[in-house]
């Protein structure tokens, strides 16, 4: 199983401090995102983006928060059999974990490559599958961490701040 972490600058103490706290969640949201569903994929971040604007979130953050969201949760039903969404949100940060049933990134380095992509013709014939997705994740969290390999699950899970 192969692992790829990427901290923002500067927010390494911080993301050290979250993993040290055993803090359970204020609120947990999950949702099933099925293969290819390109008419439901989406939902879950837009419930999670309406909720965190509902509690005050600061509107850059919450712009991070969809922009991260949307782009895994569209990977997860363009490259997978389906997965889930599991949103933990605390009162200072949403860590956000998509785990999908395979068959998993074979070089992870490879698809953090903006461009790269290995979209079938159906995601290309709905307007996706431009290899920016986890480019974008990356570019839009404090914390990225990917875990997978060919012909296994995959994990992506990303943090976010409030302040």
């Amino acid at each position: 199983m192969a692992d790829y972490w990427n901290i923002a600058p500067g927010m390494e103490s911080a993301l050290k401090e979250c993993f040290t706290r055993d803090v359970e969640a204020d609120v947990t949201l999950e949702f099933v995102i099925p293969e290819k569903d390109f008419n439901n994929a989406g939902k879950g971040s837009s419930e999670v983006k309406n909720l965190l604007k509902r509690l005050g979130v600061d509107s850059e953050v919450l712009r991070r928060i969809a922009v991260a969201s949307y782009e895994a949760e569209i990977n997860v039903a363009a490259h997978s059999i389906g997965g889930k969404m599991t949103s933990l949100i605390y009162d200072d940060r949403i860590h956000i974990k998509f785990e999908d049933k395979g068959p998993g990134i074979a070089d992870i380095k490879q698809a953090m490559v903006p461009g790269f992509s290995t979209a079938d013709d159906l995601v290309r014939e709905f307007g996706f599958g431009a290899g920016l997705g986890l480019p974008n994740i990356e570019k839009n969290s404090d914390a990225l961490h990917i875990s997978s390999e060919a012909g296994h699950t995959t994990l992506v899970e990303f943090l976010l701040f409030f302040t």
